[in-house]
């Protein structure tokens, strides 16, 4: 044989194995959701609907929140996951710090057909789930009906749950001491404005029991160890469905959204593209509460709802009324300093 039929020789066998190379190390979509109860629902929403629709295998991993693991594949480019959901404040610092694609929003849609709240450059709202009043209807047949009535221990004396530490309590006492809920954030930025936060808290201090797990508050109020709590909605609904009658006061309720992002350097890229577009359309978002009760962010899947379903959401239009989008930057920029004034006010 030639020294020229060696090389092409060569030269062939290199190019076949470069493609079983990359065969091998070809992968399925992989979507990354919270696990649990909430992963089932996801499954069956849009994972399995999803590969059906597409003929795109999908493999499905869960965490539990974080960038740790997403700056690390990013940082040694092995990148193992695609799609993702994420909380509002890792979605604006995986952004800005270039660990997250900027998403197609010509394959997600107008970004008028979604709420504020659920818009970004690198994330789209997948589901709303918010801080309400809850009470016990059996045991209080007149309810606080927004927070300065939560405050009002003489109309109704007893404990109150609060979730222990700064973020949504400083917003609750200014929406209970008046301020309006489109300018908390406003006064919150003040020094004046922290003031007046704490000094409210205090008016309540000897009536507060404070929790740290989300189940906590459906149980004291099962137990009546609170007479009114703050509670996320969804653990509210969810005793109801176990035979409760605790009711809900959405008034100053304080949302957030939780968003579909897609790793920088995914290797499925537009696969996972895709994915985002499919689990944003309105005709697979209007099933979601039907398994979990968090609100949608596309506003024609809100529309879409039975009424019975909607009034329990947190994106119920007559439940958005005063109420408050918890504000990612601020928090990002003072959780810190005012966790530590919290803490050692709490302590006192």
């Amino acid at each position: 044989m030639s020294f020229r039929n060696v090389v092409l020789s060569v030269a062939a066998l290199g190019a076949v194995l470069g493609t079983a190379t990359v065969g091998a190390h070809a992968r399925d979509l992989t979507v990354v959701g919270w696990g649990g109860a909430a992963q089932d629902v996801l499954r069956s929403v849009y994972f399995e609907p999803y590969t059906k629709a597409s003929g795109n295998a999908l493999v499905e991993d869960s965490y539990n929140g974080g960038l740790a693991k997403i700056k690390a594949m990013v940082d040694t480019k092995t990148v193992t996951w695609d799609a993702f959901l994420i909380e509002a404040p890792e979605l604006l610092r995986g952004c800005e710090n270039g660990l997250l694609e900027p998403l197609d929003w010509n394959k997600i849609g107008a970004k008028s057909g979604f709420i504020d709240a659920a818009v970004s450059e690198c994330g789209v709202g997948s589901y709303v789930w918010s801080m309400v009043i809850s009470y016990d209807g059996d045991v209080l047949k007149d309810g606080p009906k927004n927070w300065a009535d939560f405050w009002d221990v003489k109309k109704t004396p007893g404990k109150r749950g609060l979730r222990k530490g700064a973020k949504f309590n400083l917003e609750i006492a200014l929406m209970a001491d008046g301020v309006a809920a489109d300018k908390v954030y406003e006064v919150l930025a003040t020094p004046e404005g922290i003031e007046r936060a704490f000094a409210k808290l205090n008016e309540l201090k000897p009536n507060i029991q404070w929790w740290e797990s989300g189940s906590q508050p459906a149980e004291w109020l099962a137990s009546g160890d609170v007479v009114m709590t703050v509670a996320y909605n969804g653990r509210i609904t969810n005793a109801n469905k176990e035979g409760k009658n605790f009711k809900i006061s959405w008034d100053g309720q304080i949302y957030a959204v939780d968003s579909w992002a897609v790793v920088v350097g995914s290797s499925n890229k537009t696969k996972a593209m895709d994915f985002v577009a499919f689990a944003s359309a309105s005709e697979n978002q209007v099933k979601y509460p039907l398994g979990i009760p968090y609100g949608v962010t596309n506003k024609r899947a809100i529309a879409a709802l039975p009424a019975s379903v909607g009034a329990q959401l947190p994106t119920a239009k007559a439940n958005l009324v005063n109420a408050l989008n918890s504000d990612t930057e601020f928090w990002i920029d003072f959780e810190e300093e005012l966790n530590e004034r919290f803490n050692s006010w709490a302590a006192k």
